[in-house]
């Protein structure tokens, strides 16, 4: 990674990094107890590195030992009326399951829902998680909810409780979260499948399934709760504001061209609506190994160091990606290259922000086995005008093994 200007990594002043770790780990098991009842549980850890994830094992002795292992997600579910209908064994028109639990039963869009063992990029953009790491824990919150098919509209919906929340914000400055009242929250997504239908019995919805599908949905979301955030326009004085996103989507892939070669397009494309108060504004930064380097004196990013950048806040976000798969040349090795826009319009910015991301992903055994390859680049911003003074790149490669 190209490390943001005034980056220390591990004490040590660093422009570029090079870095190894387990972005995900998972173990899932599903149990059916009955035709109509079953328990969804999902295990692991994310981003360790040799400096973060750090758990039991970091201390005078390293970082970045024995990464945390929790629950993802914890859930029962009920169908009420089950998608195939138990005399006929024929598909019914309407469907509905209900269920509890820490869950991924989520709104807003599809990426929101996103799978992360069919993703068509190396990795997901993350700004798709709305509350990610703040009031949800990894993209789960506890409650309830629904979801089911009526012919080919998919739908979700949930009504949850988010984690609590309690930064203060300074005086007037931007809004930060704080549930302290502790309100419940609303979401919901609805597609309409035109072509092949997907199955819906998990969340988990994929970014591409490599023309096997021919896919045209089209779909809305949103998510909602009241006295989410917290700003301080003077001093003592605290004002409350409502969180309210909404998501439209398009998702497209269609094989093309001659059918022993196999080959597929596919685009997803969505645009994000965000209000989480006046100017709330959030960075991120994977796998993030930098702190700031004490004895640097020239200009740094607004957004931090290492690899942080803006992630999401009030404002707007347009993403789109494509990606193409090959001609079919070998029974074993599939290539798929794509790419990747994101414009990120945000109120507490004074320069729209550009991000790219140009990859391929090299398949030996389709999701199961495959080898991903990434650039890409982010603008930084100058914390006395909010302006974009520079760009900075990342290259990935990822491995993943999905049995």
């Amino acid at each position: 990674m190209e490390n943001n200007p005034g980056t220390a990594v591990n004490g040590t002043p660093q422009t570029t990094t090079y870095d190894a770790g387990i972005r995900r780990m998972r173990i899932t098991a599903t149990a059916q107890l009955s035709p109509r009842y079953l328990i969804f549980i999902q295990m692991g850890i994310n981003n360790q590195s040799f400096i973060s994830g750090g758990g039991t094992g970091t201390g005078g002795n390293g970082a970045g030992k024995k990464a945390v292992f929790f629950f993802h997600d914890a859930y029962n579910e009920f169908a009420i009326l089950p998608a195939i209908n138990e005399e006929t064994k024929k598909k019914n028109a309407f469907n509905l399951y209900m269920g509890a639990g820490l869950h991924s039963w989520n709104g807003v869009s599809r990426l929101t829902n996103a799978s992360s063992n069919r993703m068509l990029t190396a990795d997901l953009p993350v700004f798709n998680f709305n509350t990610i790491e703040v009031s949800d824990q990894f993209a789960r919150q506890m409650g309830i909810f629904a979801h089911g098919e009526w012919n080919r509209l998919a739908y979700r919906v949930n009504v949850n409780k988010p984690f609590a929340t309690n930064l203060v914000p300074l005086v007037n400055g931007s809004a930060l979260d704080n549930n302290k009242s502790g309100k419940l929250s609303f979401a919901g997504y609805f597609d309409y499948q035109f072509f092949d239908t997907e199955n819906r019995s998990s969340p988990f919805l994929a970014g591409t399934y490599l023309g096997e599908k021919r896919i045209l949905n089209v779909g809305s979301g949103f998510y909602s709760t009241k006295d989410g955030t917290l700003t301080q326009p003077q001093e003592g004085v605290f004002e409350n504001h409502d969180i309210t996103i909404f998501g439209a989507d398009v998702f497209t892939e269609l094989p093309i061209g001659a059918k022993d070669k196999e080959m597929s397009l596919s685009i997803y494309s969505v645009l994000y609506n965000y209000n989480f108060g006046p100017n709330y504004i959030r960075t991120t930064g994977l796998m993030n190994p930098g702190t700031a380097d004490p004895d640097f004196t020239g200009m740094v990013a607004k957004e931090g160091f290492g690899n942080a950048k803006y992630l999401l806040g009030t404002g707007k976000i347009w993403y789109t990606q494509a990606g193409f798969l090959l001609p079919k040349f070998s029974d074993k090795i599939r290539i798929q290259p794509y790419v990747t826009y994101t414009l990120k319009d945000l109120k507490a910015l004074s320069e729209t922000g550009h991000f790219y991301d140009l990859g391929t992903n090299l398949l030996l055994d389709g999701h199961n086995a495959k080898i991903s390859l990434q650039y890409s680049s982010r603008p930084l911003y100058d914390a006395a005008t909010n302006t974009v003074f520079k760009r900075a790149g990342e290259v990935i490669a990822a491995v993943q093994i999905y049995l």
